[in-house]
């Protein structure tokens, strides 16, 4: 049985979806399906954040987060679950009673038609369950001031990562390297490369 701590925020969840349309709702849902069914890599906040606001609707960073958040959790538990579209509804009405009831319709329609593929693709993602890289971008720097550097005007390189966790969420993480740091991490990236070429 959910806290009333838990029952408050999913309340604030559902207030947020509220405010959304039924198309809005549908492109939110429609991407997160998507990446739960393997179709794209992850699930870019970014992008859904970017049609709200061509719409008219502005959330601040953190009840757009939850949003996305509880929808990949209530589809991924779904498909886990393996439950039909009328007993989505039905949970999703047990957790709050401010659902509109064109928001469930769309949840209800959706649900119809991918929940089979979301359940098989979960299965599989049950034994990938690994951070995956998406991309990797680097660039050459020179240092002017630190507090770890024994001699500044040193170069640098700074790596960014995108890494695509588990939960599907799109993380970005950055790091800076010495020159021979960097050297040895490209020699460490080529000996996986040669390796994984004879798996």
């Amino acid at each position: 049985m959910p806290t009333g701590e838990a029952l408050q925020g999913v309340g604030k969840v559902v207030d947020g979806i509220s405010r959304l349309s039924p198309d809005l709702l549908a492109y939110a849902c429609q991407h997160i399906l998507s990446y739960l069914q393997g179709q794209i890599r992850g699930v870019e906040a970014a992008d859904i954040s970017d049609r709200f606001q061509r719409a008219g609707v502005r959330l601040d960073h953190e009840a757009l987060q939850n949003i996305v958040r509880f929808l990949l959790l209530t589809f991924r538990s779904a498909g886990k679950s393996n439950l039909s579209a009328d007993n989505l509804v039905s949970r999703l009405e047990e957790g709050s009673n401010k659902w509109p009831k064109a928001s469930l319709q769309v949840m209800h329609r959706l649900w119809s038609e991918h929940g089979a593929l979301v359940h098989a693709q979960q299965e599989v993602q049950a034994l990938l369950s690994i951070s995956q890289l998406v991309d990797l971008q680097w660039k050459l720097g020179m240092a002017v001031s630190s507090d770890a550097c024994r001699s500044l005007n040193s170069p640098y390189v700074c790596l960014l990562l995108k890494i695509v966790e588990p939960s599907g969420m799109i993380c970005h993480k950055s790091f800076e390297m010495t020159i021979p740091q960097f050297q040895n991490f490209h020699k460490q990236l080529k000996e996986i490369a040669a390796v994984m070429e004879t798996v």
